[in-house]
Order: C-alpha cells, then structure tokens, then sequence
C-alpha cells in the first residue's frame, strides 16, 4: 500500500509521501490524508480598519480583527508578506497557537474597539482551510461577519467548505494571463472561477497589484476590466501600486500608468479605486 497521499486544495495537487510537507509548506501527509500542518498556528492578529483589507464597500468605518498564520501556494517574487507566507513552521522561534474558540473569545471582547468579526489574512489563509471552516462558523454562531483575504488559488470543494461561513471576500486577480499566473506557481482560470462563485454567495472585492513587466499593458487591464464587468459592473477593483519587494527590484510602479489603468478600467467598472498611490 502507498504511503503518499494527494493535496486536493490547490491545482498543485502535491503528491505527498508520508510526513512531507506540500509546496505551500502549510500541508502534511499525517497517516496517508493531507491535512493542515498550521492549524491554529497563528503569526499575526491585529484590530484594523475594514478599508486595509482592502474592503471599501463593505460595512466602511468599522474594525475587524485580522489573523494570519503561515505559507502560500504561489510564489510571487514581489510577495509583501514574504517573510510568513513563503516559509515553514521553522521559521518561526516563538508561534502563537489559539483554537477557534479562542479566536472567537478575543473577536468578542474587542466589540467594544469596533470590531466586527474576524478577517483571514496576512498569508494564503486557505492553504490552512480547516481552521478558517472552524472558525468561522464560532463566529457565525455570535453573530459575527467573516472575511476573507485569498489568492483565489483554491480548487472548488474547498471554496464550497467555506463559503457558507463567509460574508465578504477580497481576492486578488494576479494578472489576466495564464502566462503570467504559470510564473507565481497558479491558475488563472482557477482565479476565475473562484471569484465567478464567490461573488454568488457573498460581497466580493478585487485587488490587482500592478507589477511592472507583469501585468501592468493597457490591453490586460481592458480585458480583465471587461471580465469583471461580465460577472457584474458594481464588482469594486483595487488597482494597487507595487513597490520593490523580496525578490523583485523593479522599480515602483508608474503614477500615471496607474491613472490611465483606472480610466480604462472605469469603461466597464464602476468601482475602481487606487491604492498606495
């Protein structure tokens, strides 16, 4: 009998041979079934305005409480949380860990800062799904909102685990090439059709960093623009600016190309807005 075991979150589908890691570094094979090497792991948390997840349309003013954990299945070489979302458990000296109960304890008890639930960020949260399923549902049970910041790099069945709990998403849309997605290690169609179902069962905003010699042409954003459109013109875009990050040394996106990407983007979209501009 084999002792490897297949990933199902990602595309990756990582063959796995008993105790190893998958590319995302956030999954084990445990006794031939992959399951979350990070759960409850946390490496951040934080009380932030809504608007820095970036959600500007959903419940604007308020507080959520944002917690991350560690790992990723893309590799973008340009990632801004590189130093826990492209390293492994031993990166980390001292790791928090807090079961969902405890997550659910302190999401209460910072009601009175404003906060309004819990927002699953910081690294790829759904490389650890089981966690934010778990969680989430705690919080729901309060009455309580969930949000999820994602790469969108997830396979269906592990979408539909927890889209039932979630009541606002920001996803990010890489580039509109499968070209471009193949060099971060992703699908672009998987993208699409996570943001396709997602934006049927919640609010969802898109966020696309604007990397020089990635995705930053007239003709990518006007067919990306065009998509989103397809799927509904209110979808709100965040056109961000890139600055060199980890890897990447380009310099900083252009000011005015980021003007004139929002002014075709707003032919089809009626919610574009600039960010780290």
């Amino acid at each position: 009998m084999s002792d490897t075991a297949v990933c199902p979150v990602c595309p990756h589908h990582c063959i796995l041979p008993e105790g190893s890691l998958g590319r995302c570094r956030a999954r084990v094979n445990k006794n031939g079934k992959v399951v979350s090497a990070n759960y409850g792991k946390i490496t951040s948390i934080a009380l932030d305005p809504i608007e820095k997840k970036p959600l500007a349309f959903f419940h604007p003013g308020s507080m959520i409480l944002s917690v991350g954990s560690y790992g990723c299945n893309l590799s973008c070489p340009f990632c801004q949380n590189y130093d826990i979302a492209s390293v492994g458990e031993e990166h980390f000296a001292d790791l928090r860990t807090a079961s969902p109960e405890k997550l659910l304890e302190i999401a209460c008890d910072t009601i009175p800062e404003g906060n309004i639930g819990i927002a699953y960020t910081y690294n790829e949260a759904l490389v650890g799904y089981e966690f934010v399923r778990d969680t989430a549902k705690l919080i729901h049970e309060e009455g309580m909102l969930n949000v999820l910041v994602t790469n969108g790099n997830a396979c269906k069945e592990i979408l539909e685990e927890i889209l039932p709990s979630m009541d606002a998403m920001n996803i990010d849309l890489k580039c509109f090439t499968e070209d471009g997605y193949k060099k971060l290690g992703g699908e672009l169609q998987t993208v699409m059709q996570f943001i396709e179902t997602s934006h049927e069962k919640c609010h969802i905003e898109i966020t696309s960093l604007i990397v020089p010699g990635l995705n930053d042409s007239p003709e990518e954003m006007e067919e990306e623009a065009e998509w989103i459109a397809s799927l509904d013109p209110e979808i709100p875009l965040h056109i961000t600016r890139y600055f060199p990050r980890y890897k990447y040394r380009e310099a900083p996106t252009d000011i005015d190309l980021m003007r004139n990407l929002k002014t075709l983007a707003e032919r089809h979209l009626k919610h574009v807005l600039l960010g780290n501009v």
